[in-house]
């Protein structure tokens, strides 16, 4: 297939180009580079920097599908900033629909989030759990999975959104590298190789065995192989999917690997905790496992943290 990859040079972007190239698939890269990196974008893809209101310039009827990662994703900065992440989450969405449906292009996987879910009724969180996210964020995620079930409805799109939890990892070189890192485990390995002088604990008195917060992890390689299979799979209407290990590890036992994987201490401090944090995120991935055939090949944590500190030296 000939397909588009939109944020394809960002960190999940760039390693899913690589799975769908490996696969045997045609790629074209559509990414700004506000927050990408063109040297992420693997050896045999081509590469057009344009933002993702300008899809309608690349996309064609000779396209089979579309892959969607182009997407602001801080958590803090959509509370602060909302605008931009309606504009650029919701619009841009919009906008990359539109050009689909001008050029006749149905397949379509969505990098959806499972901040749409929001604080959990019940834990590990099904497909069906309620909807109710706790930022903007999160919000414009939601918006944009709603917007696409419409667009199934109403004009034949074959759609899957993938809600990932906790992306960790690397691939092939390939692994996180934001200006702003909020992430767990890149920050942890980045106090274990002296770039910061300390990790923040936000809330040690949370209702799980050690008292820190519990969240979902999946290997990016996994996440990537997920989406080779989902836009292969591609069926009228629109499926939602949610993409976990089934299992959660708590902040304490991410420092603790971190710490053992490389061999360095990694000094923390207290801090209170965050508004909107659940003390327990896991996910159900029935529905993957049935319908795709899926299920994670690397759920050990430490194989996560020894390939992200591999791909961070």
């Amino acid at each position: 297939m000939r397909l588009l990859v939109s944020g394809g040079a960002g960190y999940i972007g760039s390693v899913v180009t690589g799975h769908l190239l490996e696969a045997g698939h045609r790629v074209t890269v559509l990414d700004d580079l506000s927050t990408g990196h063109r040297d992420a974008v693997p050896s045999g893809a081509e590469f057009v920097q344009a933002g993702i209101d300008q899809a309608g310039d690349v996309l064609s009827a000779d396209f089979d599908g579309v892959l969607h990662f182009a997407a602001k994703s801080l958590v803090g900065e959509s509370v602060t900033n909302p605008a931009l992440y309606w504009q650029n989450n919701v619009e841009g969405s919009r906008a990359l629909l539109e050009a689909m449906r001008a050029a006749d292009v149905r397949r379509l996987v969505f990098s959806s989030t499972a901040a749409t879910y929001g604080e959990p009724d019940e834990v590990p969180i099904t497909e069906d759990a309620p909807t109710r996210p706790t930022s903007p964020y999160g919000s414009s995620k939601l918006a944009v999975d709603l917007m696409i079930g419409d667009y199934a409805a109403a004009y034949g799109l074959q759609a899957a959104s993938l809600r990932y939890f906790n992306v960790a990892g690397a691939w092939n070189g390939l692994t996180e590298r934001h200006t702003t890192e909020t992430h767990l485990i890149p920050i942890a390995l980045q106090v274990a190789a002296g770039r910061r002088d300390r990790l923040t604990l936000y809330g040690e008195d949370y209702p799980t065995p050690d008292g820190t917060c519990v969240r979902d992890y999946i290997h990016v390689a996994d996440l990537a192989e997920a989406h080779v299979l989902a836009i292969a799979a591609a069926r009228d209407g629109h499926v939602v999917y949610n993409l976990g290990n089934g299992s959660g590890f708590s902040v304490r036992q991410v420092i603790d690997c971190v710490a053992e994987v490389t061999g360095h201490e990694v000094p923390v401090v207290s801090g209170p905790r965050r508004p909107g944090d659940p003390a327990t995120l896991v996910a159900a991935g029935d529905r993957i496992r049935s319908e795709l055939g899926w299920a994670p090949r690397r759920p050990e944590l430490r194989t996560m943290v020894a390939d992200a500190w591999a791909g961070s030296r």
